[in-house]
């Protein structure tokens, strides 16, 4: 063999060389991204779970000085809100002269992409207003609003009527009745500072008009309705409310007890938004384990023309 051969051999194993360098660093940059990924989107949900405020949560009787002491971190948390069979069981804050502080700031007033449970601006916080909303974001794992577009599934609404709100030193009842799709511009559902009882009675019939769902429980003019507002997948704008009544009457948790005994019929209830849902980890180590795959292929295939390749010059 000659030297020009034996030198075009040398060149073509450090090429292939390279390239293999080139393919293994791509598999564990890969490798690196996707866990740094997964890592970052768990910190996200994990500052979202509601876990984190359970110690402080008020008891229905009173505000207890856990409650007291989140108010000392942040002044501006003035509620609690929960919604019984779900995740939704978070303090409430409210920011006078800004709607957007709490869309990335959670309810220890420190930056988080997941923000914290926020009463309009528009609305006044003793909950005298004839409608009010609360506005959080739709995230997946279930945690701060994710669970509100379960409430379109008619059998999760029809198991879920009851929860509680927390304001003024006081528990008082949720009863929910509506679940309706918006558009996140649609002045007549977004309306704030209804006055008179005219007025009230037809902002109720056109969300009765507008719900995907309804439960036929008595509203009146006179009662004061909250509706929980959050981000919808159908649209682009989309918005999904689910629309409770405030009642004096605050009834018990029928999921405290049944956690322990039902947790396999509460999941399988939840199966239908999970999958529609998938989280954003699974996500990503799904399309991480494809990459990997189709960088593994690419290799083996360039190992096998790199051998093919050596055999032939060494003939």
């Amino acid at each position: 063999m000659g030297v020009a051969a034996k030198t075009g051999i040398r060149a073509i194993r450090l090429a292939h060389g390279a390239i293999d360098t080139a393919v293994l660093a791509a598999v564990l940059l890969l490798i690196v991204v996707g866990c740094y990924a997964v890592w970052d989107s768990k910190q996200v949900f994990d500052t979202a779970s509601a876990a984190q405020y359970a110690a402080y949560k008020p008891t229905a009787e009173h505000e207890t000085p856990s409650f007291s002491d989140l108010r000392a971190i942040n002044p501006e948390v003035f509620a609690w809100l929960t919604v019984y069979g779900t995740n939704i069981d978070y303090p409430v804050v409210y920011s006078p002269d800004d709607n957007q502080k709490y869309v990335s700031t959670d309810a220890m007033g420190r930056y988080s992409m997941s923000g914290a449970i926020f009463l309009d601006r528009n609305c006044n916080p003793a909950f005298t207003d004839f409608s009010s909303i609360l506005r959080g974001h739709h995230m997946e794992k279930r945690t701060m609003f994710g669970e509100i577009g379960f409430f379109a599934e008619k059998s999760y609404f029809d198991a879920r009527q009851y929860g509680m709100l927390y304001y003024g030193g006081q528990a008082h009842g949720l009863e929910f009745f509506a679940l309706v799709h918006a558009d996140a511009y649609d002045g007549e559902i977004y309306r704030v500072g209804i006055t008179g009882r005219e007025e009230s009675r037809a902002y109720l019939n056109l969300l009765l008009a507008r719900a995907i769902n309804t439960r036929d429980i008595q509203v009146t003019a006179d009662d004061k309705i909250v509706l929980l507002s959050t981000c919808s997948g159908a649209s682009t704008n989309g918005r999904d409310l689910l629309v409770g009544k405030i009642t004096d009457e605050l009834r018990e948790d029928p999921f405290v007890m049944e956690k322990p005994n039902n947790a396999i019929a509460l999941a399988a209830d939840r199966l239908p938004g999970l999958w529609a849902q998938p989280p954003l980890w699974a996500k990503i180590g799904l399309i991480s384990l494809l990459l990997l795959g189709l960088l593994l292929l690419l290799f083996l295939l360039i190992r096998n023309t790199k051998r093919k390749h050596a055999k032939k010059f060494t003939r």
